[in-house]
């Protein structure tokens, strides 16, 4: 076994627990993620085929359903990882979420698809798991592991772009579901087989100060973050309900967009991994997190005066790549600070509130979008995403970033 990093080594490297924690809970995103992306290219056209599909408001409702039950579930699945253990909630969320997919196998009514997604969005472990990788780094080296979710959402929306559609094709809605159902069974699997253990300060936790929850989700930096998270989420789902018709307009075919996003994504990550960590490590983080904002921010203005004008695929190809650089940096660095500002016996929690503004910036990015770009238009979608985006970067102007616990000599050993 490797010996735990010092001060004399280099003490920013993984640890090999750290690696397969990393790896592992990555992975468990990552089956979930293109689960849940995989009928997103396809669900509002397929669903015109079951009963109640002529019905535009029963389906979107049915769509949007997932997102809204993770919003109410995340606090409640947060505080019961944080009760009674990590990997117990995780286990519990992807079977409701297999469940659910099964369920979506054998529906033939639009209501009874909202059901099955419904199921599906109560399997809402995004705390769990970030609280559980948390548990498992040290704060020097937890950036980058919550990196690696980011960088496996990311990939799996680019894949899930291309590999829906193929689905759609060979099998229609019921073959995604049905391996949508398969994609929970190997998380089950990687949860319990190949996942470190959690550690043992976790299974009878020391318990945080009175009132020192409720002092921390009413902190300044903490809603920061919260109000960042759902600014973020709700700006890239909209984004998505205005970008595909740039696109068409540009001249690519709706079959052929997923070829462009996963180029662009490969690309994002590279810069990120050359600005994000020694940026971080330097103590430059502040900076780069403004910045990044800002660069999305802008990258939405350009969207609109392209809206506004003739599309350029060349420049929506570069608009994306800018706007990926921006958004991974931010889904990376935001929950690596929420984890370190809170106790590990309540981090949990901490994160389910977290994540329940991240399901609620979803839902309201699709439900709004989809009304406003009827109502002002794709270039207005895009500058009220602007607006917004600015309106963040006012409130995170004043952020004071969570200091690293460098005293951390090795992960927590795993019970």
């Amino acid at each position: 076994m490797s010996s735990p990093p010092t001060p004399e080594t280099d003490s920013h490297r993984m640890t090999p627990l750290e690696r397969r924690a990393s790896a592992s809970l990555s992975s468990i995103y990552a089956v979930r993620m293109l689960g849940l992306f995989m009928v997103m290219p396809v669900f509002a056209l397929e669903a015109r085929g079951y009963a109640g599909g002529d019905d535009a408001s029963a389906v979107g409702f049915a769509l949007g359903l997932y997102g809204l039950v993770q919003a109410a579930l995340q606090l409640p699945m947060g505080w019961a990882a944080d009760r009674w253990g990590r990997k117990r909630v995780i286990v519990l969320g992807l079977l409701l979420f297999g469940v659910g997919s099964l369920w979506g196998m054998w529906a033939t009514t639009v209501e009874q698809l909202a059901w099955a997604r419904a199921l599906q969005g109560g399997g809402a472990i995004s705390a769990a798991v970030s609280a559980l990788l948390a548990d498992l780094t040290r704060d020097v080296v937890r950036t980058k592991a919550m990196a690696l979710i980011g960088v496996s959402i990311g990939l799996m929306f680019a894949v899930s772009l291309v590999l829906g559609p193929f689905l759609n094709s060979a099998g229609g809605l019921r073959l995604i579901f049905a391996v949508m159902a398969a994609l929970a069974l190997a998380g089950i699997l990687i949860t319990v087989w190949w996942t470190p253990p959690e550690p043992q300060v976790h299974a009878t936790p020391e318990p945080a100060a009175p009132g020192a929850l409720r002092q921390l989700l009413l902190s300044a930096e903490l809603m920061r973050l919260n109000w960042g998270v759902f600014v973020l989420y709700a700006v890239q789902i909209a984004t998505w309900v205005g970008l595909p018709f740039l696109l068409v307009q540009s001249g690519l075919p709706v079959a052929d967009h997923g070829w462009l996003y996963l180029p662009v994504v490969l690309m994002s990550f590279v810069i990120m991994g050359v600005t994000l960590f020694p940026l971080e490590r330097k103590g430059h983080l502040k900076p780069l997190f403004l910045a990044s904002i800002a660069l999305v921010m802008a990258v939405q203005l350009v969207f609109a005066q392209q809206a506004l004008g003739e599309v350029s695929l060349t420049a929506m190809g570069l608009l994306l790549f800018l706007f990926f650089c921006g958004f991974n940096v931010l889904e990376a660095s935001q929950p690596s600070q929420a984890s370190r500002l809170a106790h590990p016996s309540v981090r949990a929690t901490v994160l389910g509130v977290y994540n329940t503004l991240q399901s609620l910036g979803i839902f309201a990015g699709g439900a709004l979008g989809g009304w406003l770009s009827k109502t002002i238009g794709v270039a207005g979608l895009f500058g009220l995403n602007a607006a917004l985006l600015a309106l963040w970067l006012l409130a995170a102007w004043g952020m004071r970033v969570a200091p690293v616990n460098k005293s951390q000599a090795t992960t927590p050993q795993g019970s």
